[in-house]
C-alpha cells in the first residue's frame, strides 16, 4: 500500500462511555487500548485528521444513588470520577483527545435538539400509558431500584428489586412480596403514567435499518447475523425514552416531570463530546460532522450490540446526521478461563494494578497479541502473560539493542556506519517487505496478526546476531560497525510497526537512538552514516516471577 497517496481522511472514534457509578474494569481498559492502539496507527500515517473522543455515562439512578451512599451531591460526584478516569486512562496512555461528561451543556442542548426533531419533523416519537409503582406518601413514580422487599425465594427481608443478596435468586420485580418504597419505607401502589417512546418497530425505520445494515459489508459477520436475526423475526418493540422524576439525567422538552433514559442522551455525547473539543479548537463543528467524507466509528462490547446497531442508527438517521461508517464490536474478557464477577469479587482493578508496580505497556502488549477483528472473548492467561512480556518483548525484541548498542558505543565514539553492501540488504527487505501486512491488519484491528508478522521478523533478527556473533570481532573492525548498526537500522523499523501498541516505549527508543517522531514513512528512509545514536540504558523490565501472587493476593 503507497501511504503517500492515501487522500485525506477524516476520522472520529469512540469507545462506549463507561457508567460514572464505580470504577473502571480491565473489561474497560481492553476497549480503550484496543481503540487507542487504532487511532494511534492512523496518526502515524501523513494525510489524515483524526479525533478520538470519549465521556462518562453520568446520568441515571445508579449514579444518583452511589451519590447518595458517599453523602456527595450528584454533580460533585461525576465530576471527581470523571477527574480520575482522565488521570487513569493517561497511565495506560489512552490517548482521547476528548474525555467528557454526559451531564454537559453541549449535551442537553443536543438531546432536546434530537428529541424534537424526532418527534415534530420525522414523526417518530409516540406516547403511551405504562403502569409504574407509585410512592403515595412522595407522589413518585418509581424505578426498580428505588423499590426493596422480601425475597419471593427464601423471605429474607429488605432485598433488591430483582435479586436476593442472601440466597443469591433471580426475580422480577412482580414476584417481590411486599414492596416498598425506599424513599418513604411505606408501601408502594401501582399507578399508570405517561411515558415517551421512540417509534423502533415504524415501518419507514424497519425498510431503513435493513437496507443500510445489509448494503454494509464492513460490518463483522456476528453483527450481520445478529441484525438479520431482530429484523427478520419482526423483532423490534418501541423504546421507552423517558423516566419519571426523581431522576438524574436532561429533561425532556414540554413536559413537568419528564427526562430522558440515559440510553437516549448517552449516545449523543459522543456527538456532544467531540463538538465541546472542536468548539475549543476553533473547527467547524458542523462542517467536520456534515461532511460527506467524514468517518465515524464506534468501538464497542458485544453486550450492546442491539443498541448500537438498530437504536443509535436509527435515532441519527431520522433526526438528519451522520450515521457510523462502522461499529467495532468485540467480546469480553476472562481471567484465567474465568468470567470476571463483581458479585464474586473476581476482576482486576487497573489502578491496583498500576499501584503495584506492573508495566502499563505490558498490558497493552498482551492485549494486542489476543485481539483480533472477531467477536470472540479473550483470555488474560497470567502464566502466557509473565511468558509473552519476558520471552518475547523482553527476551527477543528489546535483545536487539541490550546486545549490540554497546559495540557502537564503547568502539565507535556512538557512529554508525551505514555505508553496508549488498549482502546486508537480505534481512532489511524481508522487514520492509512485511510493511503492507502490518497496514492491512492494524487497519482490520487484528492485532494478534500484526505481533504475528513482527515477531517472526524479530527471531530472524536474532538467528543473524547470533550467527554473525559481533562479540568475536576485534573492537575496532569496520564490519563490527556496520552489523551493528545495520541491527540498529532493522529495530528502528520493528519499533515503528510496534508504535501503536508501545508509545512509551517508542519515545525511549527515539531517544536511545536520537532521531524525532517515527511515521510510516521513516519505514523507506534510512539513518544516515555517521549518525551518532545516545548511551544505552535499559528500556523495559521483565515481569517479576512473583507477579501471580501479587496478582491474586490483591486483585481477586
Amino acid at each position: 500500500m503507497n501511504i503517500n497517496n492515501l487522500k485525506t481522511r477524516k476520522i472520529f472514534v469512540t469507545t462506549a462511555l463507561p457508567y460514572a457509578n464505580g470504577k473502571l474494569h480491565i473489561g474497560h481498559i481492553m476497549e480503550f487500548i484496543q481503540a487507542d492502539i487504532w487511532v494511534r496507527f492512523q496518526r502515524m500515517q501523513k494525510n489524515i485528521e483524526v479525533y478520538f473522543i470519549g465521556a462518562d455515562d453520568t446520568h441515571g439512578v445508579p449514579v444518583m444513588l452511589e451519590a447518595k451512599k458517599k453523602k456527595k451531591k450528584i454533580e460533585e460526584f461525576i465530576y471527581n470520577i470523571n477527574i480520575e478516569r482522565k488521570k487513569l486512562l493517561k497511565k495506560f496512555y489512552i490517548s482521547f483527545d476528548n474525555y467528557y461528561i454526559t451531564d454537559s451543556i453541549e449535551n442537553h442542548i443536543l438531546s432536546k435538539k434530537i428529541y424534537l426533531y424526532l418527534r415534530d419533523k420525522s414523526k417518530m416519537i409516540s406516547f403511551k400509558k405504562v403502569e409504574q409503582f407509585f410512592d403515595l406518601k412522595k407522589k413518585i413514580f418509581l424505578s426498580d431500584r428505588y423499590i426493596k422487599g422480601t425475597c419471593p425465594k427464601c423471605d429474607a427481608l429488605n432485598q433488591n428489586s430483582d435479586f436476593c443478596e442472601i440466597c443469591g435468586s433471580v426475580y422480577s420485580l412482580m414476584e417481590l412480596k411486599n414492596p416498598y418504597s425506599i424513599f418513604s419505607n411505606k408501601k408502594i401502589i401501582k399507578k399508570k403514567s405517561d411515558h415517551i417512546f421512540f417509534l423502533l418497530s415504524k415501518k419507514k425505520c424497519i425498510n431503513f435499518l435493513s437496507k443500510w445494515i445489509f448494503k454494509k459489508p464492513k460490518f463483522q459477520t456476528e453483527v450481520i447475523n445478529k441484525a438479520k436475526e431482530w429484523l427478520l423475526k419482526n423483532n423490534l418493540k418501541d423504546w421507552d425514552i423517558s423516566r419519571d422524576y426523581p431522576y438524574f439525567g436532561i429533561k425532556i422538552p414540554d413536559t413537568l416531570n419528564k427526562y430522558f433514559y440515559v440510553w437516549l442522551d448517552a449516545p449523543i455525547a459522543y456527538i456532544s463530546s467531540l463538538k465541546n473539543f472542536l468548539d475549543r479548537k476553533n473547527i467547524n463543528y458542523n462542517f467536520f460532522l456534515k461532511d460527506k467524507y467524514t468517518e465515524q466509528y464506534h468501538f464497542i462490547g458485544k453486550d450492546i450490540i442491539y443498541f448500537h446497531i438498530l437504536f443509535w442508527p436509527a435515532i441519527l438517521k431520522f433526526s438528519k446526521n451522520k450515521l457510523p461508517t462502522n461499529i467495532f464490536v468485540h467480546g469480553f474478557i476472562t481471567i484465567n478461563g474465568k468470567k470476571l464477577s463483581k458479585s464474586n469479587n473476581y476482576r482486576i482493578c487497573p489502578l491496583k494494578y498500576l499501584n503495584l508496580g506492573f508495566n502499563p505497556e505490558w498490558l497493552r502488549y498482551y492485549i494486542a497479541y489476543k485481539l483480533n477483528s472477531k467477536i470472540k472473548d479473550i483470555d488474560l492467561n497470567i502464566d502466557d502473560f509473565i511468558y509473552r512480556i519476558n520471552s518475547d518483548l523482553i527476551g527477543k525484541y528489546i535483545n536487539i539493542p541490550s546486545r549490540i548498542s554497546k559495540f557502537i558505543c564503547n568502539n565507535f565514539n556512538y557512529k554508525l556506519n551505514t555505508n553496508w553492501g549488498v549482502k546486508y540488504y537480505y534481512l532489511l527487505r524481508n522487514i520492509k517487505g512485511i510493511f503492507n501486512n502490518i497496514y492491512k491488519f492494524y487497519e482490520e484491528r487484528n492485532f494478534k496478526k500484526v505481533l504475528y508478522f513482527i515477531m517472526k521478523i524479530i527471531n530472524k533478527i536474532n538467528i543473524y546476531i547470533n550467527f554473525n556473533k559481533p562479540w568475536n570481532f576485534f573492537k575496532k573492525d569496520k564490519n563490527l560497525q556496520k552489523i551493528c548498526s545495520y541491527l540498529l537500522e532493522c529495530f528502528r523499523i520493528i519499533t515503528i510497526y510496534l508504535k501503536p501498541i508501545l508509545p512509551l516505549l517508542s519515545i525511549k527508543i527515539e531517544k536511545f537512538l536520537n532521531i524525532n517522531f517515527l511515521s510510516w514513512l521513516d519505514i523507506k528512509k534510512t539513518l544516515p552514516n555517521n549518525h551518532s545514536i545516545n548511551y544505552y540504558k535499559h528500556l523495559l523490565k521483565k515481569v517479576d516471577l512473583n507477579i501471580k501472587e501479587k496478582l491474586f493476593k490483591n486483585f481477586y
